[in-house]
Parts: structure tokens; sequence; C-alpha cells
């Protein structure tokens, strides 16, 4: 079965007022619909996606781009990961239990199994060892990219921009350019801004992650045309790992604007 029509059969929980409602409902009169199937709310992957939708979306109007997200928690992750990142509540269904990943056949992770330990306790381990590469293609050399910067991918933080959250003393954004300068990615921007990411969910982890058996779940991207048609796809191959171009994470949408799709991925 194709992911168009999984998700269009698909009904879920919807965030901004916890009603049971097809996916892709209101999305007709869209000329393009993208579809988001993050991993838990409290992901890396989750919020650093949302937050690169919030920064490069808003260039296509709602007739241009009609955007949808699913993530695994429930609706009050659902809530307060809207209110972090911005990301509009009646836009993000919930997905408790990871059965719509599972039906589009996405990588559900590490795993590894370890006898007499308990479901949530082998999440925690397979995650660890994801995180640290097993598993998990291209993770550790993405996390090295968010130290030492960027020059393919654009200024993340504007120098008046005041950066706070996170358990370093609260400073500005043109601090960076200490580091190298301007207009691109500069060292440790994309760091900081994963680690106020990190401290905000860990800071609630019960409120993002009610279920922790789902810890290693990934995600995936689904941009469809007014028809149906599947014009880009990406299955995430593990920990931030959520776009084949990470440097430019919405460069695939740049065709929009032409209709000009010549490949999937």
């Amino acid at each position: 079965m194709n992911p168009y029509t999984i998700l269009s059969q698909s009904e879920l929980q919807r965030v901004s007022d916890g009603m049971t409602r097809p996916l892709l409902e209101n999305c007709e009169t869209a000329s393009h619909i993208l579809v988001l199937v993050w991993p838990q709310l409290g992901d890396f992957d989750s919020l650093e996606y949302a937050w690169w939708l919030q920064r490069e979306a808003k260039k296509f109007p709602p007739e241009k781009l009609a955007i949808r997200a699913v993530g695994i928690g429930d609706r009050t992750s659902g809530t307060r990961f809207c209110q972090y990142t911005g990301f509009p509540p009646q836009n993000l269904f919930i997905e408790p239990n990871a059965e719509l990943h599972q039906q589009l056949q996405l990588y559900s992770g590490l795993n590894l199994s370890v006898p007499g330990i308990s479901v949530s306790v082998k999440a925690w381990l397979n995650l660890l060892l994801m995180c640290a590469g097993f598993g998990s293609p291209g993770t550790l050399r993405e996390v090295f990219r968010g130290y030492k910067g960027d020059r393919q991918t654009p200024q993340l933080i504007e120098d008046d921009e005041i950066i706070q959250g996170t358990p370093l003393p609260t400073f500005k954004g043109s601090f960076f350019k200490l580091a190298g300068g301007s207009g691109f990615q500069r060292p440790f921007e994309l760091a900081t801004l994963r680690l106020r990411n990190m401290v905000e969910v860990l800071s609630n982890w019960q409120t993002y992650v009610p279920n922790s058996a789902y810890l290693t779940q990934r995600g995936g991207t689904f941009l469809f045309d007014s028809k149906g048609q599947l014009l880009y796809s990406h299955r995430d191959p593990g920990i931030l790992g959520f776009a084949a171009n990470m440097s430019q994470p919405l460069s695939f949408l740049s065709s929009i604007e032409t209709d000009s799709f010549t490949s999937n991925y």
C-alpha cells in the first residue's frame, strides 16, 4: 500500500481540540501536501524539524502547501511541543504507539535484546547505543557538525536574538560572530540550539515522553501533489537523520515554486 493511501485513511487525535479526525482533512484545496511522521515529540529530530519549519515554511501560503505532522506521545505532550516550538496545534496529530510508523515501514531503531530487562530499559539501552552511532548511521557526524559549523547552512541565530534556556548564562546571538563571522552556521551555533532543546525536554520528560517504549522509533517525510502522487520522501536512517540534506533540511521544498520535481528519495 502506498504512503498516500495509508495517510489518507488515518484518523488520529488532533492536539488543538482533542478530536479524532482524518489526518488529511482540509488539505483538499492545497496544491501540495507535506506530511511529517515524527518520532517521540521529545526527540531531538522532532524539535529540530519543527524549528526549521517555523523558519522556512512561512514562505509557502496554505493554498500552496498544507502541512500535517504526527508525533508519538499524547495530547499533553503535543500541547507542550506546540507551545515550545510554535508549531500549529491544529496541524499536529498524536500517535501513542507508533502504529502509523509501522504501517509506513519506518525504521524502528536498534533492537538489541537483553534477557530480563523491561521494555523501557531496553528502549533506553538501544537509544544510548544509537546516540553513539550503533544502528544509527550519520549520527556522530551530525553531532560534530553542530559544533564545528557548516558554511553550507544559513545563519541560524540572529545577532540580536537573546539565547536563554540553556545551562549557559544568557547571551546575545552576536556572540557567535566571535566564533567565525556571520551569514552561515557558525561553530557551536547549532549545538546551542540542540542544547536548548535538550534542556526543555529533560525538564519536562514525563510530559514529552509518556511512554518510553518507542524511544528508538524513527520518522519520515512525505510530500504529495494534490492528486496524491508522491513527489518526495525521506525515511530517517537514525538519530539526527531527519533530512537527506541536514545542512538544508527543507531544500526539497524549493521545487514547489516551479512544480519541477524530477526524482523521489
